[in-house]
Formats: C-alpha cells, sequence, structure tokens
C-alpha cells in the first residue's frame, strides 16, 4: 500500500513538474491502462469489420501482410512509449507534441487526433447496429433493419448515453468496463479460434499462403480486379484492413493522469496492447480462413459481404445458445472499444481546455468533485458522435459532381466523415512522430521512465518512415472504380474530408484563441 502512495506521489510531483496539479483521481491499476489501450484497440472490432475487405481483396494471403503494421506501429509505439513516460499528462499526442515542438504545432496534432477519435465513436457505435438488431429479433420476435436510419440512431443514443454515464461515474469503472472487454476480446479471438478448429478446419495451413484468385477480377470476391497482380496491386489495398486495426494502444497515454506508476506502465501498455492485438488477430483471421467453405461458391460468400464472418461462424456453429454468445460477445467488444475512446477523447478535451485551448475552456476543463471526472469533456465527447451519427441521414441517390471530384451514389454523409477516423490517426501520428524527431536534433534527452538510449534517433525514423508510406496508402485518389477508390477511400473524398477537418480546426482555432487564455489556466492549475 505504502509503495501505491509513494508511487502516486511521484507521479503527482512530475505531474506538478510540468505545470499542473492532480485534479482526476489517480485509481487505474496496469491492467486498467491495458485494457483501455486493448479494447481501443480491439481485434474483434476491427476484424468482425474488415475480414471481409481484407479477404475479399487479397484471398488467404493476406493473413501475412498483418504483420507490416504491427512492426510498423511496434517502432511508433516505442516513440509514443518514451514520449508518455516522459510526459505522463492526460491528452498525450497534444501534450507530446505540444512539449516537443510548441504550443501551435501541438494544437494542430491534437486536433486531428481528437477529431479522429471522435469520429471513430460514431464509426464503432454505429457499426455495431446490425448485431444488437439480429440478437433484438431472435429473441423478441421483432424486425428492426439495422439499414434503417432511426433504428441506428435510437441504438446509437443509448449506447452513448450508457457509455457516458459508466465514464461519468469514475476512472475505476471505466478501467472495469475495459478489463471485462479484455477478457470479451481474448474470449472472441483465441476462444473462437478454438471453437472453430474443434468444429473441424475445412483447409490446411497451406491454404493461407494461396490468393484463392483474388488478383483476377473475374475470381476476386468483391468484383474488383487487379490486373492478375498480387504484390503490387491486391497486397497495397489487402494490408489496409489490417492497417485499419492497429492503432488505439496510444489511448493508454490519454489516462496516464489517472494511472499509478504512469511513467513505467504507460509504455508497458502500449507495448503489450500492440503485441497481443497483433498475436489474437492473426489466431482469429487465420480460424476464419481455414474454416471457409471448400467449395469456390461458399468461399467466395463467405468473403464476401453476402456472408462474412456470420456466414462462416454459421456452417461451423450449430448450437444456437452458442452462436447467441459467440454475438454477445462481439456486441459487448463494439460497446468497450467505444467506452475506451469516449474516455480517452474525454481525456483529450479535458487536457486542451485545462490549458486554454478550447471555447468554453472554463466548462469543459471542470472535474467532478464527486467523481474526479471532467464531466463536461466527456458530455461534449458525446455529443458530437451523435451529431456524426445524425450525418447517416444525408446519402445522395445518385453520383454528385463537386469540383474536381465525384461524391458516389448511395454512400452516406457519415461514411465519408468515417474515413477520416483511420487517415486522421495516420496523420496526428506522423505528426507526433516528426515532432519527436525534432526535438531529438534540437537536444532533447527523455528523463522518463522507459527510454530508448541511442537507438532512438534511428527507431524514429524508422516509425516517421512507416506512417509516412501508409499515409500515401489509405488516402493517395485512384478513382472510385479502383478497389481503393471503391473500398476504403471513395477517391478523392478521405483527403477532402482531412481538408475540411483542417478547416473547421482553423475557425476553433481562430474562436478559442489558445496563447491568449493558455497562461491564465495553467496559471490557475498551479
Amino acid at each position: 500500500m505504502s509503495d501505491n502512495k509513494d508511487s502516486n506521489a511521484l507521479e503527482e510531483q512530475r505531474l506538478g513538474a510540468l505545470g499542473y496539479k492532480q485534479e482526476l483521481s489517480r485509481v487505474l491499476s496496469p491492467f486498467h491502462s491495458f485494457s483501455v489501450a486493448f479494447t481501443y484497440l480491439s481485434p474483434m472490432v476491427g476484424i468482425y469489420s474488415l475480414f471481409v475487405l481484407g479477404a475479399g481483396a487479397g484471398g488467404p494471403r493476406y493473413i501475412w501482410l498483418m504483420f507490416i503494421p504491427v512492426i510498423g506501429m511496434y517502432f511508433v509505439a516505442l516513440i509514443f512509449g518514451e514520449l508518455g513516460s516522459h510526459y505522463p499528462i492526460s491528452g498525450a499526442l497534444y501534450q507530446y507534441s505540444k512539449n516537443t515542438i510548441g504550443r501551435r504545432y501541438g494544437w494542430w496534432v491534437g486536433w486531428f487526433y481528437m477529431m479522429a477519435l471522435l469520429v471513430t465513436i460514431a464509426a464503432v457505435d454505429t457499426g455495431v447496429v446490425p448485431y444488437i438488431t439480429d440478437i433484438l429479433n431472435q429473441w423478441f420476435k421483432l424486425s428492426l433493419d439495422p439499414s434503417k436510419h432511426m433504428t441506428i440512431m435510437w441504438i446509437t443514443i443509448a449506447l452513448l448515453i450508457i457509455q457516458t454515464f459508466l465514464n461519468i461515474t469514475g476512472a475505476k469503472m471505466m478501467g472495469r468496463v475495459a478489463s471485462i472487454g479484455s477478457y470479451v476480446e481474448i474470449f472472441g479471438t483465441i476462444g473462437i479460434a478454438l471453437i472453430l478448429a474443434a468444429a473441424g478446419f475445412n483447409h490446411g495451413f497451406g491454404f493461407l499462403f494461396t490468393t484463392q484468385g483474388a488478383e483476377n477480377i473475374k475470381t476476386n470476391s468483391l468484383g474488383v480486379g487487379f490486373g492478375g497482380h498480387w504484390w503490387t496491386a491486391a497486397a497495397l489495398i489487402a494490408v489496409l484492413a489490417h492497417v485499419f486495426i492497429f492503432y488505439g494502444f496510444e489511448s493508454a497515454g490519454d489516462v496516464a493522469e489517472e494511472t499509478k506508476g504512469a511513467s513505467k506502465e504507460v509504455p508497458k501498455a502500449m507495448r503489450n496492447a500492440l503485441l497481443i492485438g497483433g498475436l489474437t488477430s492473426f489466431i482469429l483471421v487465420a480460424a476464419l480462413l481455414l474454416s471457409t467453405p471448400k467449395d469456390p461458391a461458399g468461399y467466395a460468400k463467405a468473403t464476401s459481404f453476402a456472408g462474412g464472418i456470420p456466414y462462416i461462424l454459421g456452417n461451423a456453429v450449430h448450437m444456437t445458445w452458442l452462436r447467441d454468445i459467440l454475438l454477445l460477445a462481439v456486441i459487448f467488444a463494439f460497446f468497450s472499444c467505444g467506452s475506451s475512446i469516449l474516455g480517452a477523447s474525454s481525456r483529450m478535451l479535458f487536457s486542451y481546455a485545462r490549458d486554454g485551448a478550447t471555447p468554453a475552456y472554463k466548462s469543459i476543463s471542470k472535474v467532478s468533485p464527486r467523481f474526479k471526472t471532467p464531466v463536461n469533456a466527456l458530455l461534449l465527447g458525446a455529443i458530437v458522435p451523435l451529431i456524426f451519427t445524425l450525418m447517416v441521414n444525408i446519402t445522395p441517390s445518385k453520383d454528385i459532381k463537386i469540383g474536381f471530384f465525384t461524391y458516389p451514389a448511395n454512400v452516406s454523409a457519415l461514411v465519408s466523415l468515417v474515413s477520416f477516423g483511420v487517415s486522421g490517426i495516420y496523420l496526428s501520428f506522423l505528426l507526433t512522430v516528426i515532432g519527436a524527431l525534432v526535438a531529438r536534433t534540437r537536444g532533447w534527452v527523455p528523463a522518463g521512465h522507459f527510454t530508448l538510449g541511442a537507438k532512438g534517433m534511428i527507431i524514429n525514423v524508422i516509425a516517421l518512415v512507416y506512417l509516412a508510406v501508409m499515409l500515401v496508402n489509405i488516402i493517395i485518389p485512384t478513382g472510385l472504380a479502383s478497389p481503393r477508390g471503391a473500398l476504403f477511400n471513395l477517391d478523392w473524398v478521405t483527403l477532402v474530408v482531412m481538408v475540411f477537418i483542417g478547416v473547421v480546426g482553423l475557425i476553433v482555432y481562430m474562436i478559442a484563441q489558445p496563447g491568449k487564455h493558455e497562461q491564465h489556466a495553467l496559471q490557475k492549475d498551479r
């Protein structure tokens, strides 16, 4: 007990040295910190959302592309771990960049990151709607349609209310929900893989090295063509199904001020969330691929939007009660993922407001005397995704020409906004890593519990190169008829949305005038 008190006292002293007082409760254990990061990364949410896109675009061989983002992001996690250990402050990327480069630079890094978080909450909470309606329809003989705008909106509102309430009641509650979510993730990945193995795989291990004709349009499950080229065409698109999963580990830094021994534990939580996420993802994807039907028609359905994971599990698992348990696990994985992201985004908003860097900063930075949580930041963090959810109602019935690009028919404004989720994350990650590199060249010497020593510079460069290359692969426009444009970035739309978020950010920056209020806010904290 005394060790915890000593550790907390040291963390509070470190926080004071950085210009802040301890307002949030330091109650999160190392496992809580890991769980927040792991449930945000969420292998289950990622795989259940992206398996068809990856397997359909690249065939079974796409599983091996997983190593690219896991290894690339591991270098990023090392950089973030070093920054998080030196600056164990709520707000993570915002604070890292602010302290390595400067206030204005940090504000913009944090803006893109925060918007990506809020967009992702909307994506996760709307993404679980089909699974919730499925189980409600089965249990209560309802006829809820997951494609109906009102169904999406009301279920999303219900989820946001519950997630916000649980987050408001304390950081420990957030940690408990995330901890349960971690166990569910393990069951939903390794457990489902074991269930599929017990049911009997339909292919041998060598199947995972085949493409099943994914590089040719006639044999591609999604009806996209790569001109017969896999490594130089199909792989560039299929890898995005993994790229869209392996981030979120950085959220351990967002809750650093509530983590016991943060300088030591936050870097561990980041690395462990990524590595365990990579391992469990590989096991589940391998099991799903090996469980696809042997016949070409069955395989094509299993790796297309007409079938996907529900079709694979339906063929392998015949017990209704077990399918319901699996469905509930998926639902809770989505729920805990959204809850963790809401918690992370509220700490980012709190960190901004505490620095006087947002409009209405005095209100947003308030901490509940009872729960020791940033209540107003949490409420705002729920309201913005709800507003985003309403954009599902904006769905053009035909293509719209907007200047130099075409907005595709039957694609809601919410889907377009969600396309910014990953590109915004990669942009903010890249800018943060650039900030760390610039700081090193200026003589910055990390002084946290975790440091990279002499290897820091080369690790920094590798992380930067990975993020830059993958960001280009995510956003580069290649036409709506191309696999990338059709399946991931909607041609110019993702890039245009990024620019639009930047313009909105400029307006908010001008209203907030962060430099004008920052000194006053920091003096008040001291």
